[in-house]
């Protein structure tokens, strides 16, 4: 098999399994006891604590474990809106983000809120002007992704941060996709707020974080204990905790060589696959983008069927296929691309244990299966 999904999840890095050994086979502890098999936990848990503060720039109090990037995103805006429910009501964010901002987004809108979603354009991309008219003097909140999952585009979360800190307007950005690819700094973004998936960055599913800017105040989602500065009650997952913070720790040792890389990888795979199938088209900014992420729409073909032609790649489409009726990912369609040009799209997504035989040869599998194939696709 290969794996070029990893944009969807990744493999446990041998080092965050070593790490996690302890708390499987016998450190058992509750952090919250006081003897001292508690308390090896919570050291444990501090230490996590602090390498995922190293990677973000933070303090480890800011750091908030969670159980992914699902609550870390539901934590956010519903604790925002309860908390700020004096101060207003609205809520901004864009088309393009994933299904934890989208459905609390539209949860809240049940409630009572009200939620701006903003467009992007045809390369995915958010125009900082279009924060700025949405901008409104009862606006609590803006939300927008640091990179998109599907076509890996990057937005000017910099420049958004600038307008969030002039109207006095917390800024959260979701950055699952974005760490271990891209820096991400909380300092350099200025973002009050960051959502971080563990099974994004070679952790275990089942185990995020959430950054909370020292200062600012939350409501909790859950409450409880009063673990984790109040804010996520519940005994922590300790095992999983080391786990994300070795992981963290192995993106601030790696992400230098891993950038590199990885663009030169998806570079070759884009051009083998370019010039042998020139029509195909690219989904996504060509240079503002994840260095891992590659989303390319074949046209006059279905991205379902050609994966079903090749059992042995793992990757993903822009497009839902049934009876080749299609329909288009809420990303691409908020794009303005076509179905006819939609329906075609693959999402191939490189990771760490990503070799060069393995890219020329998922380029090889895809322009055959392409070529030998197309008087199916298009009949």
């Amino acid at each position: 098999m290969i794996y070029l999904d990893y944009n969807a999840t990744t493999p446990l890095a041998s080092e965050v399994v070593e790490t996690m050994r302890p708390f499987l086979l016998g450190e058992f502890g509750n952090p919250s006891s006081s003897h001292p098999i508690g308390k090896r936990a919570k050291q444990a848990l501090e230490t996590a604590r602090g390498q995922i503060a190293t990677m973000l720039g933070s303090q480890p109090d800011e750091i908030i474990f969670t159980s992914g990037g699902t609550e870390s995103n539901n934590m956010v805006l519903k604790s925002v809106a309860w908390t700020l429910r004096h101060r207003g009501h609205h809520i901004i964010t864009t088309k393009i983000e994933h299904p934890a901002i989208l459905n609390p987004a539209i949860f809240l809108m049940e409630k009572g809120y009200d939620v701006t979603f903003l467009p992007v354009d045809h390369h995915g991309c958010l125009d900082p002007d279009e924060v700025k008219q949405a901008l409104r003097n009862d606006t609590i909140l803006i939300s927008v992704m640091y990179a998109n999952n599907e076509t890996g585009t990057i937005q000017p979360i910099m420049e958004i941060s600038l307008l969030a800190k002039e109207h006095g307007v917390l800024f959260h950005t979701d950055a699952a996709q974005a760490i271990g690819k891209i820096p991400t700094n909380v300092t350099d973004l200025g973002v009050d707020l960051l959502t971080i998936a563990g099974h994004k960055l070679y952790a275990p599913k089942g185990i995020g974080a959430l950054f909370v800017r020292n200062g600012v105040k939350l409501e909790p989602l859950m409450h409880g204990g009063g673990q984790e500065r109040g804010l996520r009650s519940g005994t922590e997952n300790v095992m999983f905790a080391v786990g994300l913070g070795r992981a963290c720790e192995l993106v601030s040792e790696n992400l230098h060589d891993d950038m590199p890389r990885l663009r030169k990888l998806r570079d070759r795979l884009h051009d083998t696959i370019q010039s042998a199938i020139p029509e195909a088209v690219l989904n996504g900014h060509p240079e503002q983008r994840l260095p891992n992420t590659l989303n390319l729409s074949f046209l006059g073909m279905i991205g379902e069927e050609i994966l079903q032609a090749i059992p042995d790649l793992c990757a993903s489409t822009g497009a839902a296929c049934h009876d080749r009726s299609v329909a288009l990912s809420h990303v691409l369609a908020a794009m303005g691309v076509t179905k006819e040009v939609g329906m075609g799209a693959i999402r191939l997504s490189l990771g760490r244990p990503t070799t060069e035989a393995e890219i020329d040869q998922a380029a090889q599998c895809l322009i055959a299966a392409i070529r030998e194939n197309a008087a199916a696709f298009l009949d």
